[in-house]
């Protein structure tokens, strides 16, 4: 039972660890903020992480078009604040 609990704790550490580090590139990026796998995650994620990375992507990209999930609900032209 110890074995079972501990490959499935291992499992949602990799999953959180991979996960993570894939959407933390796509908010850090500076190339584009229109890649699917990265727009998927981020607009997912709860809000307080969602925020953050949606203001990462603006500091970016402020000049394009926001990704889903950073639309402004009023206009989706726009950013959310």
């Amino acid at each position: 039972m110890k074995r079972l609990l501990r490959v499935i704790l291992v499992m949602i550490i990799a999953a959180i660890v991979l996960f993570g580090s894939r959407w933390y590139s796509y908010v850090t990026n500076t190339e584009s903020p229109y890649q699917e796998v990265g727009i998927d995650i981020n607009s997912r994620l709860p809000d307080p992480f969602n925020k953050w990375g949606c203001a990462k992507l603006q500091a970016n990209f402020g000049t394009m078009l926001p990704p889903a999930g950073c639309q402004s609900p009023e206009d989706p032209k726009k950013w959310r604040s």
